[in-house]
């Protein structure tokens, strides 16, 4: 089974992923869409994780992979219908992730009506970093997140800039799923997703918790 380490060397074999999408306002805009009363959520299979040191391999059914990063949490405890003031109860790390989209499928499969699982849920769309213990961090909503490609600043943002906050994210999450330990949530991304091409180098970094680096073949 797929598993991530909080640092220093606990390990965790992860369930789920989830996901909120159009969390930053500037991200609303840039993919014409609108903003919702509740968060958008979305799942990603844990087969997707992709560990630092492996290549990002673009799938040959898409010609369009964007990168979206983001702040990654990982739940430790079971819970369910959690007050938001609690959510520091349930979750023992963050991280770095990438949320790779299939942007053409996922497109083509909202114009239809149809899920857009294959788009967000691929082999490898997930890559993600070790996690630092939240203990470690200070205020996780007070953090500088950004991606570089081929050392090019692609997206730059503000965690305090998100829409729906980590308390709000967490609780809402756990009033439709059961967390469990070693489910990993990601909170959404920052304006600036683009395609990615063979050949890429990708540099995704967030304040206090370091970088991760990818190649994309």
């Amino acid at each position: 089974m797929p598993s991530v380490t909080l640092k220093p060397d606990k390990v965790f074999r992860v369930g789920k992923i989830l996901c909120v999408g159009q969390n930053y306002t500037k991200h609303v805009k840039e993919m014409n869409a609108k903003k919702s009363a509740d968060p958008v959520l979305f799942l990603k299979p844990a087969t997707s994780l992709l560990h630092e040191g492996e290549d990002i391999v673009l799938p040959a059914f898409s010609n369009e992979v964007h990168h979206e990063v983001e702040l990654a949490l990982l739940v430790n405890k079971n819970a369910k219908n959690i007050p938001g003031e609690k959510w520091q109860n349930y979750i023992t790390g963050a991280g770095i992730a990438l949320d790779l989209t299939l942007r053409d499928l996922q497109q083509t499969a909202k114009q239809k009506g149809l899920p857009w699982s294959v788009s967000k849920g691929f082999d490898g769309a997930c890559p993600i970093s070790e996690f630092t213990p939240l203990s470690e961090i200070g205020d996780i909503d007070q953090l500088n997140i950004s991606l570089h490609v081929n050392e090019e600043l692609r997206q730059a943002g503000f965690t305090g800039d998100m829409i729906f906050k980590t308390d709000r994210l967490v609780a809402y999450m756990s009033t439709i799923f059961t967390l469990e330990p070693g489910d990993i949530i990601l909170t959404g991304t920052p304006a600036g997703v683009s395609k990615l091409n063979p050949g890429d180098i990708i540099r995704a970094s967030i304040e206090r918790l370091g970088s991760i680096t990818f190649h994309v073949r």
